[in-house]
């Protein structure tokens, strides 16, 4: 009786710590305000991972500086798995070669846990531009520079320097005009202020479908789903692609068995076909890899852009 009271005791100490980590809340940041992409594909996340932990999953929006305030929070975080970041590509392999002192390592200090999306971008026509494809509208912008102007959600972007490769590899000069999010430069886009915007497709699909404006390529390899009618930029002789993506991080020192845990229930989110339908709604691809691989396509990403960023003699304020 006595070994078997033992036994009990020690199997419920050792269950303990696991039960009482399983009660605590799991936080997802987001360094974006409500609404955005971003925030949409968390928070069908956080659905799905509530299930597959058994354990709380919410969502924190903490906009600010391109993401950058919600990474600081990560980075200040314990690794103990409660405090995580879906955050997109750019603000991990654009913003440190704009910035002298990001206040951290987008490297050593985070922990990569899983790839969730991949997706490219959308090269939109306004009435601003004159009819007819992407060729037709460049031709337009070369013969009348003061008007070869494009849009995007932010200097400093990666669609801010996906619009430099895109006017280098076609030929013409474009000028860069920054907006302070996607919404306003499409208005502007609209309203024919700008004939041109380089943005995610989600930025101005609707307005497509409405013929409000005209989407007239993709940046990606192969055309997206959400518009399989639009041809890419390099079926159009335009020889220039493109892409970034959305991943999930914790900050530096996670255990393998808390990362994988994670990893496992992304992974099964992301088999869900609600959520697959909605990611591709904005456009965007459901794609899962594990921690090695996101490791590796944060580092490939951070390489591709430094000389195109260099190039540009951009640096952020």
């Amino acid at each position: 009786m006595k070994r078997r009271q033992f036994s009990a005791l020690a199997a419920a100490s050792f269950a303990a710590p696991l039960a009482m980590a399983q009660e605590r809340t799991i936080k997802i940041l987001v360094g974006f305000p409500p609404g955005g992409s971003a925030d949409v594909i968390a928070r069908l996340m956080a659905e799905k991972m509530r299930t597959s932990l058994n354990q709380n999953v919410i969502i924190d929006n903490k906009p600010g500086a391109g993401g950058r305030v919600a990474l600081q929070e990560v980075k200040r975080s314990a690794p103990d798995g409660l405090t995580l970041i879906l955050s997109p590509s750019g603000a991990l392999v654009i913003q440190p070669w704009l910035y002298s002192n990001l206040g951290y390592d987008t490297i050593k200090d985070f922990t990569p846990i899983a790839l969730v999306s991949t997706f490219d971008f959308a090269v939109t026509a306004g009435p601003g531009a004159p009819a007819g494809d992407l060729k037709a509208v460049l031709a337009w912008m070369k013969a009348n520079p003061a008007k070869a102007n494009y849009a995007t959600s932010g200097a400093g972007t990666v669609p801010h320097f996906a619009g430099q490769l895109l006017g280098q590899a076609a030929g013409v000069t474009l000028t860069h005009v920054a907006y302070r999010g996607g919404a306003p430069a499409a208005q502007d886009l609209i309203g024919g202020q700008v004939p041109l915007m380089v943005d995610t497709a989600s930025e101005t699909i609707e307005h497509h479908k409405s013929g409000k404006v005209r989407i007239l390529a993709v940046t990606g390899e192969a055309r997206s789903k959400a518009l399989p009618d639009v041809p890419t930029l390099k079926e159009q002789g335009i020889n220039m692609t493109a892409d970034a993506f959305f991943g999930l991080y914790g900050p530096a020192g996670m255990g393998n068995e808390q990362v994988m845990r994670i990893d496992r229930a992304v992974a099964e989110a992301l088999r869900s076909p609600e959520v697959q339908e909605k990611i591709y709604s904005f456009g965007l691809v459901p794609a899962h890899a594990g921690p090695a691989e996101l490791a590796s396509i944060q580092a490939a990403h951070l390489k591709r852009w430094e000389a195109p960023i260099k190039a540009s003699g951009f640096k952020a304020e």
